[in-house]
C-alpha cells in the first residue's frame, strides 16, 4: 500500500488523497447574507450532520490554499450569526457548481445561477427554491483550525427550521431516497447521483446479537469462495439451522446435482450455490445449503 506522512507532501496533494478517500460527501449550499444585505451562496462538501437533540449540522469552509485567504461565507457567517443549509439534487447541480465560481462580494450568486431566493421564516439569508430540502440554521460556534492555506473552520450550526419538497416524501412522510435525487461530491470534478440503481437496503440489527463471524463452523469461516461480507451476512443470524431444518433443501434440484456429483468439488458448488443465496439476501436458504453437505 501507498503510505503517506501528512506531513511530507504538498497540501494540495494530500487535499486530493483526502476527498478522493473521503467520499462521496453530502454537499451543503449554503445560503448567506453580509452586513450590507447582499445574498450569497456557495457549496460545501466538508459537511455532516452531527446531533439531533439539538440539531446541529457542521461544515468547513477551508481557508484557500492559493493566497490563503477565506471565502464569503465564512466573513458571512461571522458577521450576521446565521446561514442557510440547502441540500443540492441532481436538478440543480449545474446551477450549484456555476455558484461555486468566486465573483466578487458584491454580486449575488442567486443571479449569477439563476437560482431563485426565498425568504426565510427565522433567518435572513435567503432560501434556494430549486433545493430539496433547506435548513435555516443558527450559527453556535466557529472553529478555527489553523492559518494556513487549506486549514478549516469548522461551522457549527443548529437547524431552528427545515423545509422539505412534499414530492420527496414517501407515504409516511420520511424523505423517500427513490424521489430525493441527491448529488454527492467526490474527489476532483467527479460527483455522483443517488439513483435507484446504486440505493440497496442494508439489515441493521438494533437488539438481535449475531453469532459472529467467529462462531461459524471452520469449513465455512474458512471458505475459498464466501467473501468477508458473506460470512458476515451469516452470522449476524443468532442461530444455525437445525439438521432438520436443512433437509429442506435436499429436494431442491441444483442440491440434488451436486450432492450426487464429485465428493471433491462437493463443498466448493455448495459455498458458491450459498453465495448466489446471499447475493439474492436468502440468508435462510444459504445456511442449509452449507450445512446440507
Amino acid at each position: 500500500m501507498l503510505s503517506i506522512n501528512p506531513t511530507e507532501i504538498p497540501t494540495p496533494d494530500l487535499h486530493q488523497y483526502m476527498i478522493g478517500a473521503i467520499s462521496p460527501r453530502p454537499i451543503a449550499f449554503v445560503s448567506t447574507i453580509d452586513a450590507d444585505g447582499t445574498p450569497n451562496v456557495a457549496p460545501y462538501s466538508f459537511f455532516n450532520a452531527f446531533s439531533s437533540n439539538p440539531p446541529i449540522v457542521v461544515f468547513s469552509s477551508n481557508r484557500k490554499v492559493r493566497g490563503n485567504t477565506t471565502k464569503d461565507t465564512l466573513k458571512n457567517v461571522e458577521e450576521t450569526g446565521e446561514c442557510v443549509i440547502n441540500i443540492v439534487n441532481y436538478n440543480m447541480v449545474y446551477q450549484m457548481s456555476l455558484a461555486s465560481v468566486e465573483y466578487p462580494a458584491n454580486v449575488s450568486e442567486f443571479e449569477k445561477s439563476g437560482l431563485t431566493p426565498i425568504s426565510s421564516d427565522i433567518v435572513k439569508p435567503f432560501r434556494v427554491k430549486e433545493s430539496p430540502v433547506q435548513m435555516e440554521c443558527k450559527v453556535k460556534e466557529i472553529i478555527k483550525l489553523g492559518t494556513e492555506g487549506g486549514a478549516g473552520n469548522l461551522i457549527l450550526c443548529e437547524v431552528v427550521r427545515i423545509h422539505i419538497q412534499e414530492e420527496i416524501l414517501s407515504e409516511k412522510g420520511r424523505i423517500n431516497p427513490y424521489k430525493a435525487d441527491l448529488v454527492a461530491r467526490m474527489g476532483r470534478h467527479y460527483y455522483c447521483r443517488v439513483i435507484p440503481e446504486s440505493i440497496f437496503e442494508l439489515p441493521q440489527p438494533v437488539n438481535i446479537m449475531g453469532m459472529g463471524v467467529d462462531n461459524l463452523p471452520q469449513n465455512i469461516r474458512l471458505s475459498h469462495v464466501l467473501t468477508g461480507n458473506n460470512l458476515a451476512q451469516l452470522s449476524s443470524e443468532v442461530t444455525m439451522p437445525t439438521e432438520a431444518e436443512c433437509d429442506e433443501v435436499r429436494t431442491d434440484e441444483r442440491v440434488i446435482n451436486i450432492l450426487a456429483g464429485n465428493s471433491q468439488d462437493r463443498e466448493k458448488q455448495l459455498h458458491q450455490y450459498a453465495q448466489e443465496l446471499l447475493a439474492n439476501k436468502e440468508v435462510a436458504k444459504a445456511w442449509k445449503v452449507l450445512l446440507v453437505g
